[in-house]
């Protein structure tokens, strides 16, 4: 008899701890989340209202605070380094995180305005004004007509807004 005593023991101890146990584990994620609420997310945002085709600036942008349980309803860049000298794609406000996809590398090659194209090769120079097809930033290889030919050739944007054409 004793043994079905202490098993009978046991069972109500178990059952008692299964009771409290919620109690308990449903406090411990609350004191955590708690503890998570304090921390903060740094995010940088603008201060103003910056507008498509701008060149966005360091004195732009300020880092905003939010709780670390922020989630934005697109990827946001978390980095003012990383927004500093691109260009807005489209109207970023002031306070809102900035998303990834709003802000686009600045472009030294605009579609159909006139461009100058090199062609370099052992010495030999040769120069040609062409018509882009489309926009280009630096190292981004682009389509390119040739306004005397009417060719479409392939060309790599270079620094100073020039496209150069043939053999790298």
């Amino acid at each position: 008899m004793p043994r079905k005593t202490f098993v009978r023991g046991l069972v109500l101890a178990a059952l008692a701890a299964l009771a409290a146990g919620p109690a308990f584990h449903a406090a411990v994620p609350a004191r955590a989340a708690e503890g998570m609420a304090n921390a903060e997310l740094m995010l940088p945002v603008p201060t103003v209202t910056i507008y498509p085709g701008d060149t966005i600036k360091e004195s732009m942008l300020r880092m905003q605070a939010y709780p670390a349980t922020y989630r934005a309803r697109t990827a946001v860049i978390d980095a003012s380094a990383a927004i500093a000298g691109r260009t807005a794609r489209r109207m970023l406000l002031p306070g809102e995180p900035v998303p990834v996809n709003a802000v686009d590398d600045p472009r030294l090659v605009s579609r159909g305005a006139p461009t100058q194209m090199v062609f370099e090769e052992n010495g030999l120079v040769i120069t040609a004004i062409g018509a882009p097809l489309q926009n280009g930033g630096l190292g981004e290889t682009i389509r390119v007509r040739n306004t005397d030919t009417n060719r479409i050739i392939l060309g790599t944007v270079m620094a100073d807004g020039r496209i150069r054409i043939g053999a790298q």
